[in-house]
Parts: C-alpha cells; structure tokens; sequence
C-alpha cells in the first residue's frame, strides 16, 4: 500500500503545481486498484494506479512480419479426415459452410469490435476443436488474411493432432515462464497462419489461465493478426472457458446435432448469457436436414465423431 500512497502524494503535488501554473485546468478523476480489486476515486491528474499485471504500451505490440521471421518453423502434417479444405470427398459441403460461417463473422464484425473469437461447447465431444481448425482454415485463405489459432483447452488438448504440428513447446510452458512467444508459436504451412499448442500437460491449467501471462500475451499479440482463434475447456464442467470468454471479443457455442442434450445446450446459454455470444454452430448435422441458411448456424455431416 505504501507504493499506492506515494503514487497518489506525486500527483497531488503534480496537480498542485499544475493549478499553479494554470489555475484554470480542469480537476479530472483517477481510479486507483488494488490487489484486492476495490476502486476508490482520487483527485489526481488522471492517472491509473495498479498494483496487478499491467498491459505493456503500443510500443511493444508484436508485428506480424516478426513473429513469421523468428517463430518456429516445424513441417505441419494436416489430417484430411479432420481437415474439411484438404479432403476432396468433404470439399463440397464441408469447406462451404465454414465460408458461410466466415461471411456472417465478417457481417458481425461490420458492427462491432470483433478480432479475438473464443470457441467453446456445453460438454466435450461436441465438435469444438474441429470447428477452431477449420474456421482457421476458411479464414487463412483470403488473400493476406493473418490467423492466430490457440489451443486454450489444457485439461486435454489436442488441437495439435488434426494440425499434425508438435504439442510442445505450448501455451503451458509460456505460461509457466519456461518459453517465451517466440518459442511457442508456430508457422507450418503457406500462408499466414500461425499456432499454439497447448504445450506440456500441467496439473493446475485454471491457475495457469488466470495468472495475467494470456492476457498480456494476446494484448501483445492481437494487432498482428486478422483473427486470433481460441479453442477453450467446455463450458459446464469447468470454469476456463468463462475466463478465457472476458479475454475475447467474442465467443461461438458449438452444439453437436442428436447428441447435446438441450438442457446443457441451455445452460451453456446461460453460463455464457453475459458475454458476447456471436452465434451457435450446429455440427454433424446430415445434409438433408442443414439449417446452412439459418444465420449464425453450420451444418456438416461427418460420419467420424467431431473433435472437440
């Protein structure tokens, strides 16, 4: 507390110098946070006091170009039977309802701040990690259009296999402090599209999601990109995907079509009702029964069980 009261004593003189020089300016108003997270309004000269992680200035933003040049390079192996745009069988119907679900992203975006986009589901098995993958995938190829695909899902992460891309280094390990961006982001293929792994399986994945490191690291990160993709936990049996949802603009609800009970679909809703739910994405559904018109939703049938 002592450093707080020493903040607040130098803008009080700052402000009573200001005064003098100019008695005219106007009082302005600072809040001050403390670990605790209580606010309490000062007169001061519009300063921010915090005593918790502090987000680092513009200046420090990663560039796009920098990360390409010193992220790693392994040689991804896609697998086709996860990966709509690289199986010729799935093409067709597959590739084209993510690039409707890519349009109404872009149309949503229209009117309202929409760069980082949290997919999560109500239970596991319901198709979230094959929709992150291939969502990335529609969006990667547009013309200079730069994705950032984050596995987030640490209690069982598996976004790397539909990649064919290392697990490790990962988010884990830059979270845990044992590597740094660089290390952990990964271009495998043409284009502009880089990934995350969930990295070294760790016993405490809440902690690690709530330590100030992810946010931190997207704040640093996001400029670069078009769209940072995060695959999250499912949303009831734990509370990652709540977290991870304050750190994205966005969050899509992935329902697995026959299989999600509606009372979990429900209460997923409800879990999320006070984030910013940007659409539902219906999986696995059978072509004659595609609601692919239906704004928000996505069919796409699959004989395989979803990832996710």
């Amino acid at each position: 507390m002592s450093r707080i009261h020493e903040a607040l004593k130098r803008a009080q003189e700052e402000r009573a110098l200001t005064l003098q020089v100019n008695p005219d300016a106007p009082k302005e108003s600072a809040r001050v946070e403390t670990s605790g997270g209580d606010l309490a309004p000062v007169a001061a000269t519009g300063i921010h006091v915090h005593t918790s992680v502090i987000a680092p200035p513009s200046s420090d933003y990663l560039q796009f170009d920098e990360i390409k040049a010193h992220c790693s390079h392994p040689r991804w192996r896609p697998d086709p039977k996860e990966n709509v745009f690289s199986n010729s069988d799935q093409t067709h119907l597959g590739a084209e309802q993510f690039r409707t679900l890519r349009s109404r992203l872009y149309q949503l975006r229209g009117g309202q701040s929409l760069r980082t986009l949290l997919v999560t589901s109500s239970l596991p098995a319901e198709g979230k990690t094959f929709v992150a993958n291939n969502l990335a995938q529609a969006f990667v190829r547009q013309p200079d259009c730069r994705v950032l695909l984050i596995d987030a899902d640490l209690r069982c992460s598996r976004l790397h296999a539909p990649m064919g891309a290392p697990s490790a280094p990962g988010l884990t390990d830059y979270l845990r402090g044992n590597a740094d961006e660089m290390a952990i982001i990964q271009q495998g293929q043409d284009g502009n599209l880089c990934f995350i792994s969930g990295g070294t399986e760790m016993k405490d994945p809440s902690e690690l999601l709530s330590n100030g490191r992810l946010k931190v690291f997207l704040e640093r990160v996001k400029p670069a990109f078009d769209w940072v993709i995060v695959d999250s936990p499912p949303c009831l049996p734990v509370a990652d995907a709540n977290g991870l949802a304050d750190l994205s603009d966005g969050v899509l609800l992935v329902v697995r079509a026959g299989s999600t009970p509606s009372e979990a679909a429900q209460r997923a809703c409800q879990e999320m009702r006070s984030k910013n739910v940007v659409g539902i994405v219906l999986n696995a559904v059978d072509e004659k029964d595609s609601p692919s018109g239906y704004y928000g939703h996505y069919g796409y049938s699959r004989d395989q069980n979803a990832s996710g």
